[in-house]
């Protein structure tokens, strides 16, 4: 069932929509998000959550892997919000595993947490999303950035690989857009991981290997033998381009 609940504080505009079919978590965490200043929507059901964004559009959705009520799972509803939504996306989880990780990126997830996590930890993950939309790289740019075959559309957030759009999502396009200001420079991984996810995130690596390995499924004709996204060991990452 649908439950929205105002928020307490009037200052806080934006609405958050908590997906978990665990009655005592969802309660927990709608108590600290309404004393936070969001305001909060609930359902514990898959599908029902797809309608939701398309519906009320919130700015940012926390949900569980695994969904007992409905036909999908937190996976499948990622996927499926994905092909109409930006809409930041912070999943749930009881245990975190690579393979955990690549999934979940893979579908659209932003951001993992493992429970049971602290209220603490869950409000810095969701403040640093929300800034990080707020806050994207590039919207005030003028022109086209081309990066050897790449063409980088600030303006627009969109990526064309010889002539052709390439479907990225927000965190994908942003890593991509780091990257490719600094054409044939070495980023450091602590330097993108404070750019992309927020200083808090500059020591989970995991999240930015599992990044690089989409973005290169993406971009690259041979994934496994990148030519554009190159890794320096132990350092970082550059995009490089031929200087003419």
């Amino acid at each position: 069932m649908l439950n929205r609940q105002n928020s307490v504080k009037k200052m806080n505009h934006h609405r958050i929509l908590v997906v978990d079919d665990e009655p005592k978590l969802v309660r927990l965490v709608r108590e600290v998000l309404n004393a936070a200043g969001y305001t909060v929507l609930t359902t514990g059901n898959g599908a029902e959550a797809v309608e939701l964004v398309a519906l009320e559009q919130p700015d940012l959705m926390i949900l569980d892997i695994l969904l007992q009520y409905g036909e999908f799972d937190g996976y499948e509803v990622a996927r499926r919000v994905r092909q109409f939504s930006d809409i930041p996306i912070i999943m749930l989880t009881a245990k975190v595993r690579e393979s955990d990780l690549l999934r979940g990126f893979e579908a659209g997830a932003d951001d993992y947490m493992t429970k049971p996590f602290s209220s603490k930890e869950l409000l810095a993950r969701i403040r640093a999303l929300l800034m990080r939309v707020e806050q994207q790289p590039g919207k005030l740019s003028e022109g086209l950035i081309v990066c050897g075959p790449l063409e980088i559309n600030p303006a627009s957030r969109r990526v064309k690989l010889s002539g052709k759009l390439v479907q990225l999502t927000a965190t994908e396009y942003n890593l991509l857009y780091e990257l490719a200001s600094h054409p044939n420079q070495v980023m450091l991984h602590e330097q993108l991981l404070s750019a992309v996810w927020g200083s808090e995130y500059r020591d989970d690596i995991d999240y930015l290997r599992a990044y690089i390995r989409y973005l290169r499924k993406k971009l690259e004709a041979v994934p496994s033998e990148p030519e554009l996204i190159i890794t320096v060991p132990g350092v970082g990452y550059m995009l490089s381009v031929e200087e003419e």
